[in-house]
């Protein structure tokens, strides 16, 4: 019974693996109400989940969800910060998205609408007319043309509605906001996470690692981005061939220029499409270029096209320059959207 739990939580006693197995089970299936629902979350939350807490409900929303089989060659992988940074930047992952499947890599990026900032990944690809409800058969098809897909939190969670109303109740971030980047519906074992706290900098590698994760990086900027960052010192971790390694990346040590937070802002949803489609097409500012490239860069990396940050910014700012990545946003556009809505910012 989740009443038992909580009463467990309340007392700050840490569940078992099993016990958030089972009764997410229960809360998946609705069998749980609104007020249970709250109470769970936010007294894990005052606790601290633990890691075995953290994998317990994972892998039960990885079972309740609605799963893409990739057919690509390669290392497939997922770019995503865990959001709530609330610092109304650009969407960076999905920009670095389209540059690393331009320059070579393979990658199954997993979205949502936006919860703080102004425009998600979500609205960044319906804005150019993809279907938010294509079917995984559909996904697998275009991630195998084009190196990059789409895949909505909401239509491969489905089970996730049972919990809607008490996350957006308790306006607090919960677990949820640490699992969705981790949930990816076509089981990547290789991926670039921005983290809201420091504390997750080195967990959340191991908790993927005991999943099977190859090549995992999480980054969080000095700057509060949970993301690659230019106008800070960026602290980052490292998984790769079983080991885990902490770093620190300074934008100007890897060829890039310092930049101010303001500089990557914006305001309206106009901002967020114009932007995306501004780096793309090399038309963007310095500053949000140039996040866009260091992002890429570690997507880079996990996807195993390059070995450090030197090669990865070399090789994205190439992609941006040659009109590769533009020329593939084309491309996908043409094939899953509306091509006349990406003529408008293209041309404007």
């Amino acid at each position: 019974m989740i009443s038992d739990l909580i009463l467990k939580l309340q007392e700050k006693t840490d569940l078992a693996y099993d016990e958030v197995n089972n009764i997410m089970t229960d809360i998946l299936s609705g069998k749980t109400t609104d007020i249970e629902n709250i109470d769970f979350l936010s007294k894990l939350a005052v606790k601290g989940e633990t890691d075995d807490e953290l994998l317990g409900m994972l892998d039960k929303m990885q079972e309740f969800s609605l799963k893409v089989d990739t057919k690509n060659s390669g290392t497939v992988i997922d770019m995503c910060g865990t959001g709530g940074d609330a610092l109304q930047t650009f969407n960076v992952s999905t920009t670095a998205s389209f540059v690393v499947a331009a320059a070579g890599g393979i990658v199954a990026k997993h979205g949502n609408r936006s919860s703080s900032g102004i425009s998600g990944s979500a609205d960044i690809f319906e804005y150019f007319g993809y279907d938010l409800g294509t079917n995984p058969d559909q996904i697998a098809t275009i991630l195998q043309k084009h190196n990059i897909c789409f895949m909505f939190a909401q239509k491969f969670h489905p089970a996730m509605k049972y919990v809607s109303a008490a996350r957006k109740q308790l306006k607090t971030r919960t677990a949820f906001n640490l699992l969705g980047p981790l949930s990816n519906p076509a089981n990547v074992k290789n991926q670039l996470v921005g983290v809201f706290s420091i504390e997750y900098l080195d967990r959340l590698p191991l908790l993927l690692k005991r999943k099977g994760a190859k090549n995992v990086m999480t980054v969080r900027s000095d700057d509060g981005m949970d993301e690659f960052s230019t106008s800070a010192t960026n602290r980052v971790c490292i998984l790769r061939n079983d080991k885990v390694l902490m770093n620190a990346i300074d934008p100007e040590v890897v060829g890039l220029h310092k930049s101010k937070l303001s500089d990557i802002q914006i305001s309206t949803k106009q901002d967020a499409i114009e932007s995306f489609v501004g780096v793309l097409n090399n038309t963007a500012n310095q500053a949000m270029i140039e996040t866009t490239v260091l992002n890429a860069a570690g997507g880079l990396i996990v996807g195993n096209i390059v070995d450090n940050f030197e090669e990865g910014v070399e090789l994205a700012l190439k992609t941006i320059k040659d009109g590769k990545a533009i020329a593939l946003l084309e491309k996908f556009v043409a094939d899953t959207g509306d091509s006349t809505k990406l003529k408008e910012i293209n041309n404007g």
